[in-house]
């Protein structure tokens, strides 16, 4: 993990002594998915990586939910429009008008950090502000508006308006860009100018007032002292967020800013944009973790540096991640970069759950078994995998389940299949049942031990004698046994099938 040893070396030789603060913020504004996932669980293996090492390290999550409610996401009622403008903290939850629609998401994610074995320390920014923790820093930005602005215009390359303040203010219960007017530091109130033009007073110290995005960012590095933060690649556009806050925590707050981190986007396979909590397209934490196991979600994000695009769906990517986290848990020759990789993926799972077995051997013994997992055990038991699904049986069990959520929830309908529970005479040919019955009887013969391949020769070789095409006679297999034109791999699922059924099967009787 060249790229985890690189970002740690860095932070202990910035900071050889004390405990070293990782933060991570995430705008409680939709459900958190597999792209803010990112940045949290980045956050959280830098810190663990520190730990390793035998330095102090934490990791503080920042709900950043005195944001405003910019946009009604695809899963909220549309009557949700009258709170834009709102802070996140005040809107009621779509489900518990006791709770807010911050703690909707919030709390779901807390749910998934306990799965994901998260040592985060999850600050909740309205409480902050609301209890008096940014006074100062509100304070200090008022004191040198002159010299933001100026920051604000040589880094980023735009002219900021001359009534341009570094506050926002909650009026009415909305949260509004006013111009500032005066500050009285004694009573912690300020005078600021209403969209009619009156001066208004309100309390700064109280939640009322915030800083706004470019100032509040490094107003937190220097409150919390932040020494690493990841961060969307969005921010560190050349002028860009991080840009004006390493300036500005220097010149206005005395300290230094973090070691950046930029990560780039997850998007969906196929997909050219990033996901999107308002456009609904995302895959939340809590979707991801009924259908992989944390470790393996830890893995998607671990394995690749943050710099590099990641893509995901449910389908083919899920099956190729899954069997590539097994492979590597039962590769012999592990790298010292393997076993840390594992370590970190590992960390809190007591048992494992990805078992030596090919996902797709998983999904389609299981579904073959009517999902039974003790049947589908035994019918992997039957295949080339017979002794690991003895000596992983229990393993496999754990997996299933987390298969059988894939399968009703996500799985391509191509991949998904269950036995027939009768079939009739008059729904094939005479030669489709002369091709069937001539099969059964091949198959009464067979060794006790005929693999896939026997019985994959054995179906070809009836092709001359039955007049059938060789897609017919797969297509007559799969409509007698699965009621589908297709399905796995024929040799391979009739070897696996209970023989004395299958045999019953081919003949109409069963």
């Amino acid at each position: 993990m060249q790229w985890l040893n690189t970002i740690v070396d860095e932070l202990i030789a910035r900071h050889p002594e004390g405990e070293i603060i990782v933060s991570s913020g995430v705008s409680p504004s939709g459900p958190y998915h597999l792209g803010t996932l990112r940045e949290v669980l980045t956050a959280e293996v830098i810190t663990n990586e520190v730990r390793d090492r035998g330095r102090q390290a934490k990791h503080l999550h920042i709900c950043d939910d005195l944001d405003v409610f910019r946009k009604v996401p695809a899963n909220i009622p549309e009557s949700y429009k009258k709170y834009l403008g709102v802070p996140l903290c005040d809107i009621p939850s779509p489900e518990d008008p006791n709770k807010s629609y911050a703690d909707y998401y919030t709390e779901d994610f807390l749910e998934a950090g306990k799965s994901l074995n998260l040592t985060a320390e999850v600050i909740r920014a309205h409480q902050k502000y609301r209890e008096g923790y940014f006074t100062d820093a509100i304070e200090i930005a008022l004191e040198n508006i002159d010299k933001l602005k100026k920051i604000l215009e040589e880094i980023s390359g735009h002219k900021v308006d001359d009534n341009w303040s570094p506050i926002q203010v909650v009026e009415d219960g909305y949260i509004k860009n006013r111009v500032f007017k005066s500050i009285n530091k004694d009573s912690k109130t300020l005078i600021y100018i209403d969209q009619n033009g009156q001066e208004k007073e309100t309390k700064y110290d109280s939640g009322l007032v915030k800083l706004n995005w470019r100032i509040d960012w490094p107003a937190r590095w220097w409150k919390m002292s932040v020494m690493a933060e990841p961060f969307g690649r969005d921010h560190a556009t050349k002028g860009g967020s991080y840009d004006t806050g390493e300036v500005i925590v220097k010149e206005v707050y005395g300290t230094e800013a973090p070691l950046p981190m930029p990560y780039h986007f997850i998007n969906r396979t196929g997909d050219t944009k990033k996901m999107s909590k308002s456009a609904g397209d995302t895959v939340t934490t809590s979707d991801l973790l009924e259908i992989m196991p944390p470790e393996v979600l830890w893995y998607f994000i671990l394995r690749s540096a943050p710099s590099k695009q990641l893509f995901f769906d449910e389908g083919q990517s899920l099956i190729r991640l899954i069997d590539d986290f097994g492979e590597l848990l039962a590769k012999q020759d592990k790298t010292e970069s393997d076993n840390q990789l594992i370590r970190h993926c590992m960390r809190g799972v007591s048992e494992p759950t990805i078992s030596r077995v090919p996902f797709s051997l998983l999904s389609e013994s299981y579904q073959a078994a009517l999902k039974d997992a003790d049947e589908a055990v035994k019918i992997i038991a039957r295949t080339e995998y017979h002794e690991v699904a003895i000596k992983d049986a229990e393993t496999i069990k754990r997996e299933l389940k987390f298969i059988d959520a894939w399968l009703n929830k996500h799985a391509p309908e191509e991949v998904k299949f269950s036995l027939r529970d009768t079939i009739k005479s008059d729904d094939f040919s005479d030669q489709q049942k002369d091709f069937m019955s001539k099969l059964a009887d091949k198959i009464s013969e067979a060794p006790k031990d005929a693999d896939g391949e026997w019985y994959h020769l054995a179906i070809y070789e009836l092709k001359d004698s039955t007049g059938l095409s060789p897609k017919e006679l797969f297509s007559t297999l799969y409509q007698s046994i699965i009621g589908k034109q297709s399905g796995p791999r024929a040799g391979w699922f009739l070897s696996i099938l209970d023989r004395e059924w299958l045999i019953n099967r081919l003949r109409l009787a069963a």
